[in-house]
């Protein structure tokens, strides 16, 4: 707990640093503030006045979060889990996916060749380790069959 009176302008200082490091949630927010601290109650009102001010915008994590995890050859079903971690609803979520529906394919195609070069698989074992590590990479059953083939 903080020794202070008015603990609001060190919660605010606290919570607007995290902010200039990284973009956060309000799950995540609240989590890190109140492991510092900070009491419940307190940080509630704090993040709304960071919403209003647009410093805290979940939407723009999402869209962010979800661009970053592509270009590191990640797919849409384990972006959708780490969001839902970060305490997105499915709404925020489907927006952020959307636009990129139609790269998926390619985005996999890209990890293909970094990982296993151009060839195909060279057996059925080839082919199951390969489309178990896209699996856990997050991409759906579907795209993996159409693209190892």
């Amino acid at each position: 707990m903080m020794a202070t009176a008015d603990p609001a302008p060190a919660l605010e200082n606290t919570a607007l640093r995290l902010l200039a490091q990284r973009e956060h949630s309000r799950l995540e927010l609240t989590r890190k503030l109140s492991s510092r601290g900070f009491e419940l109650a307190a940080i509630a009102p704090v993040l709304a006045q960071l919403e209003a001010h647009d410093y805290l915008n979940e939407a723009r994590l999402a869209a962010r979060y979800t661009a970053e995890r592509m270009n590191k050859g990640f797919g849409p079903r384990r972006i959708r889990a780490e969001l839902r971690d970060k305490g997105l609803t499915d709404d925020l979520i489907d927006d952020a996916l959307a636009p990129l529906r139609e790269e998926w394919a390619e985005c996999l195609a890209n990890l293909c060749a970094r990982r296993f070069g151009d060839s195909p698989p060279l057996d059925r074992a080839d082919y199951g380790r390969r489309a178990r590590f896209l699996e856990q990479r997050g991409f759906p059953t579907d795209l993996i069959v159409r693209v190892l083939r």
